[in-house]
């Protein structure tokens, strides 16, 4: 009995370190915001998670291969997604499957800031512009 108490606690204590936290409201922007400032947050072979300050926009473009799911911290703003266009604002979850078009417009004072998790991890090489 005394074993299995001690493999239990010594598995939990592994795995409680494998643990990742990270208040996101203590990330800010290192200098003046003049275009967007991104701090990835986490990344494993499965999900990338990172905080996003957006002072402007985030031109139109898609992920061919990733979903993404972006919470808004702070700001409001404008978002198309697909053929849809809506306010944004704190607290508002979007869900954005792949290979869909979206952009966002900053509509405040302060620069939007957003939470993105995409699936599976992202290397930026799927992300395509939409051409005008």
């Amino acid at each position: 009995m005394k074993k299995l108490l001690l493999i239990l606690l010594l598995s939990t204590s592994f795995f409680a370190k494998a643990q990742y936290s990270q208040n996101l409201d203590t990330i800010k922007c290192p200098g003046p915001l003049m275009e967007n400032y991104v701090r990835q947050i986490y990344s494993d072979s499965l999900m990338s998670s990172y905080v996003i300050l957006i002072p402007m926009e985030v031109k139109e473009h898609k992920h061919k291969f990733h979903t993404e799911q972006v919470t808004i911290l702070q700001g409001v703003g404008e978002m198309t997604l697909g053929d849809k266009t809506f306010t944004i604002k704190k607290g508002d979850v979007i869900f954005i499957p792949k290979n869909t078009f979206h952009s966002v417009k900053s509509k405040s004072s302060i620069p939007i800031k957003v939470q993105s998790v995409q699936t599976p991890m992202f290397d930026g090489k799927d992300r395509i512009f939409k051409e005008n």
